[in-house]
């Protein structure tokens, strides 16, 4: 095996200047620490875990909590890219990832952290008042959390009012008065932030809301969406503009006035939220606001490996990453 003694001998230097060269450490040379990199690479070094660890009292290892009340998992678009953009600026930066249980209840999530020797945590989806949860952010682990505030540690969040806002503007440009909102589960901050926004933005523009075409609902549920699509479509007056809680929702919505004989944007104008792929081979094409998931992720990586490595330089921060709105065809002019 190739160690960082036998780098150094080839390129006649001491092992500690191998070792901050490979480590990208600022005291070494670029021209040096570019021919060190290259005879490591040549030479086949790999550098051992165990040795690092006990040098660095560190596993580097982090961890990610990913459970959300829809049981999607990766499978939903925006986590799976969040997930995504998150292990390659970890695996860029030498750390693995390992997903955290409660092993059946025998371990809180705090505990199967130490049980597996983690660095650190990234909350990506969880119920946040939950106490295990609640018991992760607050012990003495570096913690992320990712579209939800705690007090005590950084969190990353998708910018949920902003979105909204620049979406019932575009509406209410189309001509729309009569809009109304599915949104997901009330006791999420995601939801809390974008019904703040809905009605913010259409109280600033003297548009009344009534109160039965803002609706509670759940992410990722099409069903459930269907049945309050054919609700707010019987009503006296009508919307004649609905905005779903998320993409996959909406196709709940457009089956719904299909069923009804009706078709979109003709009779009825829609709009979604994440700007997940399908939503934009959907016919006619989704209007939507697009999440930067990446970016998400790879921003969170980034504040808990900062927060691993240099602690007492890290303070808490709440860091937004503004979306895209992608106008698409299911919200017509209105004359």
């Amino acid at each position: 095996m190739v160690s960082m003694k036998n780098i150094a001998d080839r390129c006649q230097v001491s092992v500690a200047t191998v070792s901050k060269a490979l480590n990208n450490h600022s005291d070494v040379g670029e021209d040096t620490k570019l021919r060190i990199k290259q005879a490591a690479d040549e030479m086949g070094y790999h550098p051992n875990a165990a040795a690092r660890a006990l040098k660095t009292h560190r596993s580097y290892n982090i961890g990610i909590l990913l459970r959300d009340e829809a049981n999607s998992g990766l499978t939903h678009e925006y986590f799976s890219e969040v997930l995504d953009g998150l292990k390659v600026e970890a695996e860029q930066r030498g750390y693995d990832i390992t997903f955290i249980n409660s092993h059946n209840n025998k371990m809180t999530y705090y505990e199967h952290c130490k049980y597996r020797n983690l660095d650190g945590a990234v909350i990506a989806c969880a119920d946040f008042d939950d106490p295990e949860v609640v018991e992760l952010v607050n012990r003495s682990l570096p913690t992320v959390t990712i579209d939800y505030i705690f007090n005590n540690c950084t969190s990353v969040s998708s910018d949920n009012v902003k979105g909204m806002r620049e979406l019932v503007l575009y509406i209410l440009n189309k001509g729309h008065k009569r809009i109304a909102f599915i949104h997901g589960e009330k006791k999420s901050e995601v939801t809390k932030e974008r019904v703040a926004s809905f009605h913010r933005t259409l109280e600033e523009f003297n548009v009344e809301v009534p109160d039965e075409y803002v609706r509670a609902s759940e992410y990722l549920n099409a069903t459930k969406a269907e049945k309050i699509t054919k609700e707010l479509m019987s009503l006296k007056e009508p919307p004649t503009c609905i905005i779903y809680p998320d993409d996959l929702s909406y196709s709940g919505g457009l089956n719904a006035v299909r069923d009804m004989g009706m078709s979109v944007p003709e009779n009825v104008s829609m709009a979604g939220y994440d700007g997940i792929k399908l939503a934009q081979i959907f016919n006619p094409k989704l209007t939507t606001v697009k999440q930067n998931s990446k970016e998400i992720g790879k921003l969170a990586a980034q504040q808990l490996i900062s927060a691993i490595e240099k602690p007492k330089t890290t303070f808490v921060q709440r860091i937004m990453v503004e979306g895209e709105l992608l106008p698409g065809e299911t919200v017509r002019t209105l004359s």
